[in-house]
């Protein structure tokens, strides 16, 4: 039967979303340690740019699965319902690696990487034979984020973490040894390292989560457990929408980076940055699942909402005190391996961004409340506002020649603090029958 929560501790809630944070926690070292790898190879500026373009292409490919793990957390609650999300996901898989390939291997890339989003030529080239290793790798990711939904519905939040953890040993480990076996190009070999993790972590969980299936097949049904097809696609589809708006932000600012002051150092800036914040903001990646799973009452909402608070206010010192320390020289010169005039770029975007973490946390506690309620169109209006701003903001940097991070990083600050505004009102107008579901 679906987890049965009775906790109310804060130290019973760290356990649930410990291995969900370092699930995201060792995502997010995943980018930062082939950036490294790129960085001490030849051509680095080119091939950190491409890197940087062939990741927000390819996630934003990606957008209609990301959200299969909210989905499946939420709507797996037996046999009949497991059955319908799985075709669903397969449907999904199917979708994405068309797109993919079509995006990689047809005239469809030039339409979009050098035209639509501006990148100079010599950055598109090295770009592309990323995007051809990377065909599958949203499918892989739909696969496993299914998977991992039903995970943490049934509690087994730790085999989530155990996961990631083979997953970057297999992405850093193959970039890695393709930097000092062979001669290939920096995105060429951080995009097989990339799949290769992916595909390692889609297999660990897919067979992690085998005695949790046989358990929910022979349970007896509950009643209101099974959903139609249409009732997940009616779920999923705002999610996946949102998902969609969301990673449109990545080539959006890469447009406007394209478009801004020294544009090939910033676009080669931009992914360390990026990267580091997402190391910060990973934690309160975790927190969306962990609220839907575990607000099954009201007598946990604040319980669950001050552990959402702590995890803000940890994650956002945590990086004012790597961005305002000598601490950012070293992981720059030693770890990412930039040179001087690369890390003049990083550093003040870091410096800016250390409140990003805090927002992040109160972000995914209102999207989790909402998810948990079944109001997932209210999330894609949310991320719509987002975007809104995001495009704004890069806007009015583009026209006055504004700095290229420091923009992005302010964009990113004002949609967040937009969208969880618009959460925040929408959240408090809940139902009262909404609101005891939560």
């Amino acid at each position: 039967m679906p987890l049965e929560i009775a906790v109310s501790t804060q130290r019973q809630i760290l356990r649930f979303w410990l291995p969900l944070a370092a699930s995201w926690a060792l995502m997010g070292a995943e980018g930062p340690i082939l950036q490294a790898v790129i960085a001490r190879l030849p051509d680095l500026q080119t091939q950190l740019a491409a890197f940087g373009i062939v990741m927000s292409v390819e996630i934003t490919v990606e957008s209609p699965v990301i959200m299969l793990l909210a989905t499946s957390t939420a709507l797996v609650a037996g046999a009949r319902s497991f059955r319908t999300l799985r075709r669903f996901m397969i449907g999904i898989n199917v979708v994405v690696t068309i797109l993919a390939a079509a995006v990689a291997f047809t005239p469809l890339f030039r339409v979009l990487v050098p035209g639509l989003m501006g990148i100079p030529p010599a950055i598109a080239a090295a770009a592309q034979p990323g995007m051809k290793i990377m065909t599958l790798w949203s499918a892989a990711i739909g696969w496993r984020r299914f998977n991992q939904g039903v995970l943490i519905r049934y509690g087994q939040t730790a085999l989530v973490g155990y996961g990631t953890l083979a997953r970057l040993v297999g992405s850093a480990g193959t970039g890695i040894a393709l930097a000092l076996l062979t001669r290939l190009p920096g995105v060429a070999l951080a995009a097989t390292g990339l799949m290769t993790g992916v595909v390692v972590e889609a297999l660990f969980v897919a067979r992690a989560v085998r005695p949790t299936v046989a358990r929910i097949m022979g349970a007896p049904e509950k009643d209101g457990a099974s959903v139609s097809l249409r009732e997940v696609v009616g779920y999923h589809t705002p999610l996946a929408a949102t998902s969609f708006l969301t990673l449109l932000q990545q080539p959006l600012i890469g447009a406007g980076l394209a478009r801004m002051p020294w544009p090939e150092q910033t676009l080669a800036a931009w992914p360390v940055v990026w990267g580091v914040l997402f190391i910060f903001r990973s934690p309160a990646f975790a927190l969306p699942e962990a609220v839907i799973a575990l607000v099954t009452e009201r007598r946990l909402l604040d319980p669950v909402r001050r552990f959402c608070r702590r995890v803000g206010v940890v994650s956002t010192v945590g990086l004012a005190l790597v961005a305002l320390t000598p601490a950012i020289d070293l992981y720059l010169a030693h770890v990412a391996g930039l040179p001087g005039r690369l890390a003049s770029f990083v550093v003040p975007g870091l410096m800016l961004g250390a409140a990003i973490p805090l927002l992040n946390a109160w972000h995914s506690w209102f999207r989790g409340l909402l998810m948990a309620a079944r109001s997932t169109p209210t999330i894609y209006r949310g991320m719509g506002l987002n975007l809104a701003v995001t495009t704004l903001a890069i806007a009015a940097g583009v026209l006055v020649g504004a700095p290229g991070v420091i923009t992005a990083v302010s964009a990113l600050i004002a949609s967040f603090v937009v969208e969880i505004a618009y959460l925040r009102a929408r959240v408090t107008r809940l139902p009262a029958a909404a609101a005891a579901v939560v």
